[in-house]
């Protein structure tokens, strides 16, 4: 009786067959998961520059409402971190308007600023190049600008 207990015991652990079906499976799942998660990394960066243009829209249009003008292109974005000191120079600056350093878009470019802008002529436009960072392009490497309407 002692040894058949002891036998049970030994042989508690998986089969090599069961192993094998547990990592089947798991390919399997993988399989059908992974492709449809790799696809959407575009989408999602594409996600976030439209999310950082629209941060970077509340933070002009503070810098607007508190000196009756937008930053010149020559000003910049960095007029949202530093007040200006080239003309003309804010006399209500009240900041800085964005906690943080200005971002980078998804792709590792600085983000382009022109007032007035050519799309936005009372304004500003701001736009990420997308993955190219050249102006122009279609897929990965279209524009995305503050003057268009993106969809998620």
């Amino acid at each position: 009786m002692l040894q058949q207990r002891t036998r049970r015991v030994a042989s508690a652990g998986f089969t090599l067959i069961e192993l094998l079906v547990v990592m089947v499976i798991l390919a399997v799942l993988a399989a059908a998961v992974i492709p449809r998660v790799v696809g959407r990394t575009e989408d999602a960066k594409r996600a976030r520059a439209v999310a950082d243009i629209e941060s970077l829209g509340t933070a002009l249009d503070m810098y607007h409402a508190d000196n009756g003008e937008y930053p010149t292109t020559e000003q910049g974005l960095m007029a949202l971190r530093q007040a200006p000191t080239s003309e003309p120079v804010p006399k209500g600056w009240n900041g800085p308007y964005l906690k943080k350093a200005i971002p980078l878009d998804p792709w590792g470019n600085e983000f382009v600023y022109t007032s007035p802008g050519e799309h936005n002529p009372e304004s500003y436009d701001l736009v990420s190049y997308g993955a190219d960072g050249q102006p122009g392009g279609e897929g990965r490497d279209a524009d995305i600008g503050n003057w268009e309407e993106e969809e998620y």
